[in-house]
């Protein structure tokens, strides 16, 4: 799987509109067979789609993800921990010089850090409810950006038969490739096409949703999103 970028951060919109009535939430989207033909309207699941699109909810879900890709990592060197002589530097008095101690003081060249970075831990955490309701007010929110291909599992193995169908589907931009589980085949033909990402079915989350132009869904992958996360 692609790690999926954080540098578009600052580029996330949501296009979608609340699904406000029953009629809304059946939300239709186009869907293309195999070889990238257009086979009609599919209707997405009202359960993933069809809900109202909590943005205060979505920026928080997105804030989380990107404070836990944050290492932590940073360090500077206090006093204690550099490298040099303990000795006193010159005598306390007659010198005309201020008093020091050390050549490690932070007041030298290559002394001490004073209150430099010290490595920590940014990790934050959503509750389960929150992770469900953040990933279907973001489907929701792409709804109008989404597509879905019967059949691609079963496609020829090769990157240029992929990019065939996806450019039938009118791919542009960034795109999120969703498929099943089980799909490997799938996974090695399209992971070096150029502003692909992949994520199987039970691995959505809020940023790697918005932060892509077109969501491309399986039709199995499809049906696993909605057994995963509808409970």
């Amino acid at each position: 799987m692609k790690r999926i970028s954080t540098k578009p951060a600052k580029k996330i919109a949501l296009k979608g509109k609340p699904a406000e009535s029953k009629k809304e939430a059946g939300h239709s989207v186009p869907l293309f067979d195999k070889e990238g033909k257009a086979q009609g309207k599919v209707t997405l699941p009202k359960e993933l789609f069809g809900a109202k699109v909590n943005q205060k909810l979505l920026a928080q879900s997105v804030r989380v993800y990107l404070a836990n890709q944050r290492e932590g990592s940073a360090k500077t060197k206090t006093r204690g921990e550099v490298e040099g002589s303990t000795r006193k530097i010159y005598r306390q008095k007659g010198t005309g010089r201020a008093r020091h101690g050390a050549i490690r003081a932070p007041i030298f060249v290559g002394g001490g850090i004073v209150f430099g970075p010290m490595p920590r831990d940014y990790h934050l955490t959503l509750t389960k409810d929150m992770k469900r309701k953040a990933i279907r007010s973001a489907l929701s929110a792409k709804a109008g950006d989404t597509v879905v291909i019967d059949g691609l599992e079963t496609v020829e193995p090769k990157t240029k038969r992929v990019v065939k169908v996806l450019s039938g589907t009118g791919m542009s931009g960034s795109t999120l490739l969703v498929v099943p589980k089980d799909s490997l085949n799938l996974v090695r033909a399209a992971r070096n096409i150029e502003g692909v990402d992949i994520l199987r079915a039970t691995d959505l989350f809020p940023y790697a949703l918005l932060t892509h132009h077109k969501i491309v869904f399986t039709k199995k992958a499809l049906e696993e999103s909605k057994a995963h996360f509808v409970k």
